[in-house]
Order: C-alpha cells, then sequence, then structure tokens
C-alpha cells in the first residue's frame, strides 16, 4: 500500500528550501492529519533538536507515523559532507548522521542521505569521492540495521552535486555494497531534471527503491506544474511499491494550498 507523507523542516538555515510546513511540529501533525496524511517527515536541526517523546506525542495523537528523517542539517547547518577532503569532517559527517540514524529509530524511521554526500573536485577526485561514499554507506547502512531502520540514498541533479544522478547509478553504487540496508531515494523534481523518461528511472530503481518524494517539475506542489504522473503512478503499481509519496515541495503559494493540491493529487491516483 502506498501512503502519504508530508515534510516539517525545523531548521533555521533552510530557510526557503522545498518543505511544506516549517517550525511548528505540533501545528503540522495537526493539520496533516486534518488532510489526510498518513506521515510527516521531519528535517530537524539535529538529534536533541525536539525530544523524543514530543515527536512520540505529536505523531500518536494525530494518528500519524514518522515517513522519514533528513540529515540535510548537517550539510547546511554544519557544512559537513561524507567526501570533504578532510578526515575529521568526514568523521563529523558520518557521526552527524549516525544519531539522525539513532534518533529516527526511535519512531522506525529511516534516515535519508541527499546533500552530505558532497562531491568531487579538485582536493577529492571522482574515484576517490565514491569511495569514501561507499564506506560511508557501509558503515552507516549496518548501524541503521542495528537499530531496526533502513538508510536512505537520494541522488540529486546536477545543481547539487557531480557525484550520482540518476536512479541507474545510484543501482549500480548500491549493488557494489556489501550491506544491503540502503534504499534508493527517488525525487522526481532531481528526475525530471536528470532522468530522460522518470518513469523508467523508477523501474530502473526496482526493489532498491525505499521512498520517493512527491512533488512537481518546478519543486512545486504534486499538480502545479507539468508533471505527468500517470506513467509514474502505473511505474509504482507494476513495481508493487509499498512505501511512502513525501511532498517535498516549495509551500507555494502558502503551506496550506501546497498541503491540498498535494493530497488531491495524491488521492486522484491513489483513493
Amino acid at each position: 500500500m502506498i501512503r502519504s507523507a508530508i515534510t516539517v523542516s525545523l531548521v533555521a538555515e533552510a530557510r526557503g528550501g522545498p518543505f511544506v510546513y516549517w517550525d511548528d511540529l505540533p501545528a503540522a501533525c495537526a493539520r496533516a492529519a486534518e488532510l489526510g496524511f498518513d506521515a510527516v517527515e521531519i528535517f530537524a536541526p539535529g538529534p536533541d533538536a525536539v525530544a523524543v517523546s514530543e515527536v512520540q506525542r505529536c505523531t500518536a495523537e494525530h494518528g500519524l507515523s514518522v515517513a522519514a528523517v533528513g540529515t540535510g542539517a548537517g550539510m547546511v547547518k554544519h557544512g559537513l559532507s561524507l567526501t570533504d577532503p578532510a578526515p575529521q569532517r568526514r568523521q563529523a559527517a558520518r557521526d552527524f548522521i549516525r544519531s539522525m540514524i539513532d534518533w529516527g529509530a526511535h519512531f522506525t524511521a529511516p534516515a535519508i542521505v541527499g546533500s552530505m554526500q558532497g562531491r568531487w573536485g579538485a582536493d577529492v577526485p571522482r574515484d576517490e569521492a565514491l569511495k569514501l561514499l561507499a564506506e560511508a554507506f557501509e558503515e552507516l547502512g549496518a548501524h541503521a540495521q542495528s537499530q531496526g531502520v533502513q538508510l536512505f540514498y537520494e541522488p540529486l541533479n546536477r545543481y547539487e552535486t557531480n557525484l550520482l544522478k540518476t536512479m541507474d547509478e545510484g543501482v549500480e553504487f548500491l549493488r557494489r555494497l556489501d550491506t544491503t540496508n540502503v534504499r534508493l531515494l527517488a525525487d522526481l523534481f532531481h528526475m525530471n531534471i536528470e532522468e530522460a523518461d522518470v518513469a523508467h528511472g523508477l523501474r530502473t530503481a526496482g526493489a532498491l527503491l525505499g521512498h520517493v518524494h512527491f512533488v512537481d517539475s518546478n519543486r512545486r506542489a504534486a499538480g502545479l506544474g507539468h508533471t505527468d504522473f500517470a506513467p509514474i503512478v502505473s511505474a509504482l503499481r507494476d513495481m508493487n511499491y509499498s512505501g511512502y509519496l513525501s511532498a517535498e515541495a516549495h509551500p507555494l503559494p502558502d503551506s496550506e494550498t501546497a498541503a491540498i493540491t498535494t493530497i488531491k493529487t495524491y488521492r486522484r491516483f491513489f483513493s
């Protein structure tokens, strides 16, 4: 069964980013439940930003799950990445992600690694960057498994990383790992830029697909751009995908409109 989710950011440094709700987790949970979403995806500054008991109370009160937790604050708040030229910075990045895995595990929520993958460049050639990335995912994937959750890897578009950008590249990367606890996150906005055919990209991910960011071509709510969702939905159904479609979208023209538009589009295809 494919379920719906909506994003909530609590990270001041990410202001202006593609998250539907901001700052107030209890209010976001209440409204998400009223609209009929199944879960929230939380982008927090760190594992100590919100008490575990507060998240559990908030979601339980409104009958919601936590679909996933983001780790991107490690990049936007602390400038950390898994492919940083400095070993101590790479270790700090791993430590931050590990702490978010532990935090999310309290809610049986996988952690997402997107922006913290970093980039290759003059100081770290591409092959070396991919080696560092693989080593990090071997360690972090195993740690997530020990906590009873999966770890999600999100290929990004060319303007945000120069590492892995398509589902095909992501599949090749994951298949080289010894850990089997890492899954791909397919963000439809990034895929609209990098994939020749988004639905085909999803089919390429196949059983390695763990999470979907349900968003339109312009990073606005699904239904406010030019994405043709019919073949995407057909691909997900054919694949027997049973994860979340999570709205990682700009709150345009406002959070309420973005949330309502997303759930209407979701119900159009899945009700």
